[in-house]
């Protein structure tokens, strides 16, 4: 499967994993994500960390990582799943993560690295004792799948006999933890009796607070794997990152040396979060009148375009502007993207990136024809469509020019992280850099998991 479609589907498919009790688990695109998972186990691994990626989407990952087997991979090959899994236990919502364990528990799917991540979640889970309390029967049933019925029994009764490092234990249970000390009270917890409030019809996943209500189960993951994003109430031409922010004011009130010194410090910071890009990106840039904008939306889209280009130009080696219409500082004219994409080709680049608005008003519909015959001329270079928005929800019913081509939008500074992994997708050069850019991002999500179980082994 090539990347593009992969991220496109985990970025957009949101239908959560369902597991109807006494049915079967409902995985409504389970082989698109097994037909991943074998053509590259590393690399799918790390596509469920990409930037944007749904969270039941997510748990799906975690959920064909841990049901696959590793036999025959090498010890680097296994590394990887498992630092994700590691991860995504900590940053998914708990509840994802038990629906994971128990679909485990009815596939009967069990491995040695299973069991490591269903033991880790269930003693070693920041919130562990809050689950534990609030859904003490699911998590029963998933320390006993990890571990067998018997074993699991066996470590409990030892336990409850005040054992708390035998070899018995150790062999069985404690080998797999980080934290094995805090261990114990919580399988004592598990094997616990049920409150003797507990109303009959209740759920049995829930036991009851002291009020006779469902204790609520904590539902914030404890290492979030995106930056949470707040959406102004109010969409402005300033306030759509910091990059687009300087270039209005310089559009607006001509040079500053104090506004130049600040562009050139933001669009640095932007770019040091991605890895260097070796191949060569063609950048069509729009220029036309429609770029500009007028009123409260003035220079709002063309600035994003040309924070976009900024940022491009520090993380590729190689990035050829060619402008349709004037040029960012005096846009001006109708658009003509099929002529700036043919010369763009011309430049012999890995990708062709068209950045506009989508007003074609020179010759409507000439993008769409070249983008049909380009294939049939021999031209293998890929060409994208990146729509350049004032905001999100923005109507582009009459703003595709090239509905063929592959396109994705973007208003902010923040969606940078999640269109530069699509577009260098495309190409084959962009597929170490991706590689490249998701495991310093597993880099970064372990080093702060690290930091959350030294916490809870303290």
């Amino acid at each position: 499967m090539d990347t593009p479609t992969l991220l496109a589907h985990l970025q957009n498919h949101d239908t959560p994993l369902t597991l109807p009790r006494g049915g079967t688990l409902h995985w409504d695109d389970a082989d698109l994500h097994r037909a991943a998972h074998t053509l590259d186990p590393e690399g799918y691994a790390l596509a469920g960390l990409a930037p944007g990626v749904r969270p039941w989407q997510r748990a799906r990952v975690l959920l064909q990582i841990l049901a696959a087997s590793q036999a025959g991979l090498d010890e680097r090959a296994r590394a990887v799943p498992a630092r994700v899994a590691r991860v995504l236990t900590l940053g998914l919502p708990p509840a994802h993560v038990i629906t994971v364990l128990l679909a485990l528990r009815r596939l009967r799917a069990n491995h040695k690295h299973t069991t490591r991540t269903a033991l880790r979640f269930v003693l070693e889970h920041p919130d562990a004792d809050a689950l534990i309390a609030a859904r003490r029967p699911a998590l029963l049933d998933c320390f006993e799948h990890a571990l067998g019925k018997a074993a699991a029994r066996g470590c409990a009764r030892r336990i409850g006999e005040g054992d708390t490092g035998s070899e018995y234990l150790r062999r069985r249970l404690l080998r797999f933890l980080t934290a094995p000390a805090a261990a114990p009270a919580r399988v004592r917890a598990l094997y616990g009796a049920p409150h003797p409030d507990r109303h009959p019809g209740r759920h049995p996943d829930r036991h009851d607070g002291p009020q006779g209500a469902p204790r609520a189960v904590p539902h914030e993951a404890p290492l979030p794997v995106d930056a949470p994003r707040e959406r102004p109430r109010t969409i402005t031409a300033t306030n759509r990152g910091d990059i687009a922010a300087t270039l209005v004011h310089l559009y607006r009130g001509g040079p500053s040396e104090d506004l130049y010194a600040a562009l050139g410090r933001y669009v640095a910071a932007a770019a040091a979060a991605f890895p260097r890009f070796e191949g060569t990106v063609a950048l069509v840039l729009d220029a036309s009148a429609s770029m500009r904008g007028y009123g409260d939306r003035e220079w709002a889209v063309l600035s994003q375009a040309a924070a976009l280009r900024m940022v491009l130009a520090q993380v590729c080696a190689r990035l050829e502007v060619v402008e349709a219409g004037g040029d960012e500082s005096d846009p001006r004219g109708a658009t003509d993207l099929a002529t700036g994409v043919l010369d763009a080709l011309g430049t012999a680049p890995d990708l062709v990136a068209v950045v506009s608005d989508g007003y074609e008003n020179q010759f409507p519909g000439d993008l769409a024809r070249v983008a049909a015959a380009l294939p049939r001329a021999g031209v293998t270079t890929p060409v994208v469509f990146c729509h350049a928005l004032f905001t999100g929800s923005d109507d582009l019913a009459l703003r595709t020019p090239a509905p063929s081509l592959p396109h994705r939008g973007f208003w902010h500074q923040d969606d940078f992280a999640e269109l530069l992994p699509w577009m260098f997708g495309h190409c084959a050069a962009g597929a170490p850099w991706l590689r490249t850019a998701l495991r310093a991002r597993l880099d970064d999500l372990d080093r702060r998991a690290d930091g959350l179980t030294a916490r809870l082994a303290a």
